[in-house]
């Protein structure tokens, strides 16, 4: 057994694939449904609901391929975790917002709604593939599918959740699996090497120079990672790091990542 087998404990890598964004089966939500900022790295300012003047008839985006020789950051770091398709193709059964224009600004307001819900999955997810957070794994599938269930809800009944309050309820749950991580490196168990870990939630870690550093057991929920230097950094046991964090950092072939992230197309 590795040392992430260790610390990973089985979990259907279905769950993983359901999180990640497929543009193939998206109307283009996150071309639309998005307020661009030029200054932020999107192609042009736009308001919500405005299509991209790169976005295709066929929902896709003319200078997917070139994002980063273009500096478009904003496009490079955005993930919907899945919402995309889960609001394309359940929520409003393959119907899309150019033939049912009466319909889509409800599509573009219930696409933002589920890309919190989807972001509260992906940290679920990864929380139950967690060793230190073994004593609370049931708690944590109860909640995952708890708000695995709100997903397929009509539209009309995602527009009236209190999101502020689901994600609460979630973030208890977040904050015990870190805090048992924590307690089992103070413990120094085989998993950690007896190395201490931190806790980086909501850092501003922008340009931080962090190559080479072993970064394994660190809670990055929110952290900011634009323009850091991830080269040759260790993160394969971190947790609650998503892509879109990795997307705005600079890494290379010898940034170690959870088995659960790629590295970005744009790295050395």
């Amino acid at each position: 057994m590795s040392e992430n087998q260790e610390y990973l404990v089985p979990f259907p890598d279905k769950r993983r694939r359901n999180l990640r964004a497929d543009c193939e089966t998206c109307f283009g939500l996150c071309c639309v449904a998005l307020y661009f900022s030029a200054s932020e790295g999107f192609p042009i300012d736009k308001e919500a609901g405005q299509p991209c003047l790169n976005l295709q008839s066929d929902f896709r985006c003319s200078v997917h391929k070139s994002l980063k020789e273009r500096g478009l950051k904003g496009c490079l770091a955005f993930d919907c975790f899945g919402a995309g398709q889960k609001v394309s193709q359940v929520s409003f059964g393959s119907r899309d917002w150019r033939k049912l224009p009466e319909s889509a600004q409800q599509m573009f307001e219930v696409f933002l709604i589920m890309r919190q819900i989807h972001e509260l999955l992906w940290y679920l997810t990864e929380a139950l593939t967690i060793q230190p957070a073994r004593t609370i794994h049931d708690a944590l599938s109860a909640m995952l599918i708890e708000k695995e269930c709100l997903t397929h809800h009509s539209p009309d009944y995602l527009l009236k959740l209190d999101v502020a309050e689901h994600r609460a309820d979630v973030n208890t749950l977040l904050l015990k699996t870190s805090e048992l991580v924590r307690a089992e490196a103070r413990r120094g168990q085989k998993a950690y090497s007896g190395r201490q870990k931190t806790f980086a939630r909501g850092a501003c870690l922008i340009a931080a120079d962090l190559r080479g550093a072993d970064l394994n057991g660190t809670d990055f929920i929110g952290a900011d990672f634009r323009a850091a230097d991830l080269r040759g950094a260790d993160l394969s046991k971190s947790i609650f790091l998503t892509q879109a964090q990795l997307n705005v950092a600079k890494g290379d072939t010898n940034t170690k990542l959870p088995s659960s992230l790629t590295p970005p197309m744009h790295w050395d």
